[in-house]
């Protein structure tokens, strides 16, 4: 396989992936704004940060720029903590003991 064709089939895998990660984190937003319950709220959370970073790592990876990635590290650790106060405030009422 030639690098041009390696290049242009990068290049379409990318952008495939970067549309199906914008539905999945469209599917998410709606899950979030009209889950019947508040454990699919947060559900769909994770899944909206999970997608959001992995849509950040795809546009790194076509770019070639390493601070794309610095930035999925941080949306991936702030979602983690935001999703641990979301479960602690679901189980206890509260965040803060």
């Amino acid at each position: 396989m030639s690098p041009e064709t390696a290049t242009l089939i990068l290049g379409l895998a990318l952008s495939l992936a970067q549309g199906l990660l914008a539905l999945a984190m469209a599917a998410a937003a709606l899950r979030m704004l009209a889950g019947p319950r508040a454990q699919d709220r947060v559900l769909g959370f994770d899944t909206f940060y999970v997608n959001a970073m992995l849509l950040v790592v795809t546009f790194g990876i076509r770019s070639g720029s390493d601070l794309y990635f610095e930035v999925a590290l941080v949306i991936s650790l702030l979602g983690f903590a935001g999703s641990v106060a979301f479960a602690k405030f679901l189980m206890r009422g509260e965040v803060i003991e």
